[in-house]
């Protein structure tokens, strides 16, 4: 009988959220035929369909995943103090702006790679407002079906899918395409997307920091709220100087960016140490791939200082991905470890 109720449940969730894309498709096409106008338009390029489409699938999607979080989870924070509840309502905003920011890219990238497939392509009211419902289906079905029960997990593999579509896209779209010569942040020099993704992946990293902090305090309580402030300060502060890399363009303002870009590695270390530390047991696994991680990182540093193997670029490349690997490691053993209900405190106040 309970796995009957549990099934049917879920297939209502299922029916609610085609549903959702349904409307998400209509509303996207018809204010899509609405400011797309009646002259035809190539996909890229000067006067193009991809900011606009862009631009609305992003409003659909954030709407789609804030509707989606009202209605699911709405009462989560209903027993929870307020400064717990401030904490829930801020990472949900934050998520808000990143899912609209996610589809932008998303929609960007994939209009570039449209047009190099459909050269010659200009589409009018009609045809533009097709295409920008089906893009604002496609992101808002992805936002809705996260505001039914965002994971930490969820939002690391946001996380990373967010940073190698903007990366990809300032890639396609760079100016000077011999970049990769020097380092990352000579492609982020006259390009807003690259900038524009390390502003919003530093608000994804303060964020998933703040679902670290939830998670640890699932499985610790109350007892544990001073070690687990901490972590998420860190995190936060982590997600501070990332976006100060894209904030700070190296072609305008040199020396702050690149103690930005110093900052945020340290302060990543940080978080990472104090958030294995906090983690009762230190589990094998984790253990395993951060001890993994710091040699590779140190070897890769190594081969590239005094022998020059590679330029920074690939130091740069390796560096994140390897953070990214202990990143992911880090929320599969939350999944494992935390219990699946919300765990409101019993304290009024954060301080003690």
């Amino acid at each position: 009988m309970h796995e009957q109720m549990e099934r049917e449940a879920k297939l209502r969730g299922e029916t609610r959220a085609v549903w959702a894309t349904v409307l998400c498709f209509v509303v996207g096409t018809l204010a899509g035929m609405l400011f797309l106008g009646r002259d035809a338009r190539p996909l890229t390029g000067e006067d193009s369909l991809a900011m606009p489409v862009a631009a609305i699938a992003g409003v659909v999607a954030a709407a789609a995943f804030l509707t989606s979080t009202l209605l699911h989870r709405r009462g989560e924070t209903a027993a929870m103090p307020r400064w717990q509840a401030v904490v829930s309502d801020l990472s949900s905003i934050a998520l808000t702006v990143a899912f609209g920011a996610v589809t932008v890219m998303g929609v960007l990238l994939t209009a570039e790679i449209l047009a190099a497939g459909l050269q010659g392509l200009r589409l009018a009211a009609i045809g533009g407002g097709l295409l920008t419902g089906v893009a604002s289906a496609v992101g808002g079905r992805f936002a809705f079906g996260a505001g039914v029960d965002l994971r930490t997990a969820d939002l690391a593999a946001l996380l990373f899918g967010f940073l190698v579509i903007g990366t990809l896209f300032a890639m396609v779209t760079a100016t000077d395409p011999r970049w990769w010569e020097e380092n990352f942040s000579q492609l982020g020099s006259g390009s807003w997307a690259f900038n524009g993704t390390l502003v919003v992946a530093g608000l994804l990293v303060a964020t998933v920091g703040s679902y670290i902090g939830r998670d640890l305090h699932r499985m610790l309580g109350d007892a544990a709220l001073a070690r687990i402030a901490v972590v998420v300060v860190l995190w936060a502060a982590t997600g501070v100087a990332l976006a100060a890399v894209g904030l700070l363009p190296l072609h305008r303002v040199p020396l702050p960016h690149d103690i930005a870009a110093f900052a945020t590695l340290v302060l990543f270390a940080l978080a990472a140490g104090r958030t294995t530390s906090v983690i009762p047991g230190t589990p094998r696994a984790l253990l395993i791939t951060s001890v993994g991680v710091g040699t590779l990182v140190v070897i890769a540093v190594v081969l590239w200082v005094p022998f020059g193997l590679y330029s920074a670029t690939v130091v740069e490349a390796v560096v994140v991905g390897l953070g990214l690997l202990w990143m992911a490691t880090l929320v599969r053993v939350l999944a494992i470890l935390v219990p699946a209900g919300s765990r409101p405190s019993a304290r009024p106040s954060l301080l003690p």
